[in-house]
């Protein structure tokens, strides 16, 4: 039979990137294969090893895809499945964003502290650890100069430990938690279930410490009841209660076990916790810390199923979180591709920004939110230190009529089996484009000017795009758009990649759409000075 080629690539994270191929006389196991690499490199944990192999460039150095809107390009899928695999929670989301931000060059800063910036420079800043804003200055930026932002969210619907979360319940070890935002929480039974988040430490000094955590093993699950002890479920619907009926299985109850696990879960330093003394073990072991050390936790439930590639054709990506972390890293990877040549900012009189906030799924009326004054206290302490200490009149607030805001939040793509729950005139389909987003009401904050300024980015560079209308007889969803749009009165768009199954635990999008995706924004950073001075609609 025919030797079968499977890249190095599809299997070892792009920083351990291996030109040569793999070359197997016949296809083997997984293990087999995950064999020939580093232990230590499996966590991007398959991008599915039924991706056909890549084009190669010329120079062997990275793959590319063709398409029908241009040349071969560089695709980013199989970073962002990475990317996706690495977040499991919206305090992993930034601090992988950071990591690829400070790898390309970005200058990290300290809200606390005073900045001194230069055009040319490349910046960015966290708070909370669950929101970020980066930034690249034009060269020839000057005083109430605008900001080409795109903003996106890094939180997702989830399950979180409640404060106290220890129960115990007929022989089981149960884990109490609360629902964060307006999931689909019938897709959370019946899954291979973990944590992660964040953990203060003590540390020997007297200090306390902020470090992530995640336990990759399945630890936790949600378990549907028999059908034998429902009949009329699959009549009357699966309609659980969150309170009694959403409630993970840890173990069964060590007291009942042997006597190793029953002096472990009689610990005298994990006595009167108010997590179990099993779960803190397992954060102890991940973290490498004493039980005592751990003073604090903020933990997430997160599926443990690897983000991959889908279909018979490999279209589609299968994942949780895409809402809204596609978003965040098409952004993010196209500010960084955007001014990673020398030249690429000499020309630029505006600054390149990206602002990924936390709390989206539940208003984001928090420190961390779209709803805090983050972005625009940042943008006005750019303005301030790039004045070179002379005073001008208001230019502030010039430089916010010069901006413009990108507002990215997956759409609603419409469903084969639900085709009515679309107004007929505005149905997104998946593979075609970025879907502009349209409200009369403002539930988004797209107007027909900047509408029409962002589609005629996408003009230029051939790209589609899509409109999407709720219907009239239907509630519609909302973004950080308005808010932001609101906040001191930046023009805004409203946009997203089209997905399905929203706010699943487990969600679709199209491979395609992320390029398309990417591409668009980056055009937008490179392209809206010289479309924006086209237009005037004040004057």
């Amino acid at each position: 039979m025919a030797a079968t080629v499977v890249y190095r690539s599809q299997i070892v994270h792009q920083s351990a990137f291996v030109k040569s191929p793999i070359i197997l006389s016949k296809p083997l196991h997984f293990k087999q294969i995950f064999s020939t690499v580093n232990t230590n490199l499996q966590k991007t944990r398959l991008r599915q090893l039924s991706i056909a192999p890549p084009i190669r460039s010329s120079s062997g150095d990275s793959f590319l895809e063709s398409n029908s809107y241009g040349e071969s390009s560089r695709s980013i899928v199989g970073d962002l499945l990475d990317y996706l695999n690495e977040s499991w929670t919206q305090f992993h989301a930034t601090a992988e964003a950071k990591r690829q931000l400070v790898a390309a060059g970005f200058h990290l800063l300290s809200e606390n502290d005073e900045w001194d910036l230069k055009p040319g420079g490349r910046y960015l800043f966290t708070r909370n650890m669950s929101s970020l804003v980066a930034f690249a200055i034009g060269e020839k930026f000057s005083a109430g100069n605008g900001f080409h932002i795109i903003a996106a969210h890094t939180d997702s619907p989830c399950l979180k430990l409640k404060p106290k979360s220890a129960s115990c319940k007929s022989g089981y070890l149960m884990v109490n938690v609360q629902t964060y935002g307006g999931g689909l929480w019938h897709t959370w039974f019946d899954r291979d279930l973990s944590v992660a988040g964040r953990v203060i430490l003590r540390s020997d000094d007297g200090c306390f410490l902020h470090k992530l955590v995640k336990v990759q093993r399945p630890l936790l699950r949600v378990p549907t009841l028999a059908i034998h002890l429902d009949r009329t479920v699959n009549q009357d619907g699966f309609k659980p209660n969150l309170e009694s009926h959403l409630i993970p299985l840890l173990a069964t109850n060590l007291e009942s076990s042997s006597g190793e696990n029953k002096d472990k879960n009689n610990m005298p330093s994990a006595r009167g916790s108010a997590h179990h003394p099993l779960l803190m073990q397992i954060l102890s072991d991940e973290l490498g810390y004493k039980i005592d050390d751990i003073v604090s936790i903020e933990l997430n439930l997160c599926d443990t199923q690897p983000s991959c590639l889908g279909g018979a054709n490999n279209e589609f990506i299968f994942s949780g979180r895409l809402d809204n972390l596609a978003s965040s890293f098409c952004a993010l990877r196209a500010l960084v591709d955007s001014c990673a040549s020398p030249e690429a900012l000499s020309n630029e009189h505006a600054i390149r920004m990206v602002a990924l906030f936390d709390n989206e799924e539940v208003g984001s009326n928090s420190c961390q939110g779209a709803g805090a004054p983050t972005m625009f206290e940042a943008m006005r302490r750019i303005t301030d230190c790039l004045q070179n200490h002379s005073v001008r009149e208001n230019s502030f607030a010039r430089a916010i009529r010069n901006s413009f805001l990108v507002s990215a939040d997956m759409a609603h793509g419409v469903h084969p089996n639900y085709i009515d729950k679309h107004e007929e005139n505005h149905r997104p389909e998946l593979q075609k484009g970025l879907v502009i987003k349209h409200n009369a009401n403002q539930r988004y904050a797209t107007s027909g000017v900047t509408s029409f300024l962002f589609k005629e980015v996408a003009k230029i560079s051939n790209l589609p795009t899509q409109e999407f209308v709720v219907r009239n007889d239907m509630g519609c969803g909302s973004t950080i758009g308005p808010i932001l749009a609101s906040g001191v009165g930046i023009r805004t768009v409203d946009c997203g990649i089209a997905q399905l199954s929203m706010h699943s635990v487990r969600e679709i999008c199209g491979k395609k759409d992320v390029d398309i995706a990417y591409k668009h924004f980056k055009a937008f950073y490179e392209k809206f000075s010289s479309i924006d001075k086209k237009l005037n609609v004040d004057k």
